[in-house]
């Protein structure tokens, strides 16, 4: 299954894959299947779905408020794991999960329910690169990705080791800090991706504070893939699948 991975990088024909994020589950389970299929029918070509969790430490508030109203409103892993399972089969989706919900009932069991679902690989915000050993060799047995972060700060010993143990590809965190809408990319965000790309053998793809065609546009001319987030979720509140398939469609014509 992340042999997908690879294939929608190599194969969009575009500048640069584009890679959407939803919430499961928001504003609800139905309508977050709804949002899925919009991003692919307007372009995606990757989905990074988010199972939510009640303290979400890399995430802004739109997508905070969105994991606290899908819990409010009954989300459960087995319920995002259906979602992730509806979508799985037209693009890869990368399920963007916390530790505690990987490890509560150990990570194995986790990682079997996820490459059950047709998930393609995880991405572990709070899981330190030094503790992701054991996920890792899981994750490698079931052929689903492990997906590493690197940031801007993040130190070039480090950043080799990170790159050295990367599947899929390296989610390359634009700015440090949580995801949000941004008025602009940093500046030094060209020379942080290419420190990125120089250390990997696989994939970069940047997200946090991507919010405009521009600013796609601008992360296509250094980057292998462009992720936004909660450009895409608040549409996901403000109009349903129909707000987000007009947020992706014109993401996707700037790449």
């Amino acid at each position: 299954m992340s042999d997908r991975i690879a294939a929608a990088f190599a194969s969009h024909g575009r500048s640069a894959a584009l890679m959407p994020y939803l919430m499961a589950g928001f504003p609800d389970l139905g309508t977050s299947r709804e949002v899925g299929e919009a991003c692919i029918d307007s372009g995606a070509n990757l989905l990074e779905l988010g199972v939510p969790f009640s303290d979400p430490l890399a995430d802004g508030p739109v997508i905070h408020a969105a994991a606290t109203e899908a819990l409010k409103a009954g989300a459960t892993l087995h319920g995002v794991l259906r979602v992730c399972e509806s979508l799985a089969d037209q693009v890869p989706v990368v399920l963007m999960v916390y530790a505690n919900a990987v490890l509560a009932g150990g990570d194995s069991a986790f990682v079997e329910r996820a490459a059950a679902a047709g998930a393609a690989g995880l991405i572990v915000p709070d899981l330190p690169h030094d503790e992701a050993g054991g996920l890792r060799e899981v994750c490698d047995a079931h052929g689903l990705a492990l997906v590493p972060l690197a940031a801007p700060n993040t130190p070039p010993e480090r950043l080799a080791q990170i790159a050295a143990d990367a599947r899929g590809f390296v989610y390359t965190v634009s700015v440090a800090g949580t995801t949000g809408e941004r008025t602009e990319l940093p500046p030094e965000l060209r020379d942080t991706v290419k420190r990125v790309r120089d250390a990997a053998s696989v994939p970069v793809a940047v997200g946090f504070g991507i919010s405009t065609a521009d600013h796609a546009r601008q992360v296509a001319e250094v980057a292998d893939g462009v992720i936004v987030g909660s450009r895409v979720v608040r549409a996901a509140g403000e109009g349903g699948a129909d707000a987000v398939a007009g947020v992706v469609a014109e993401l996707a014509s700037a790449l």
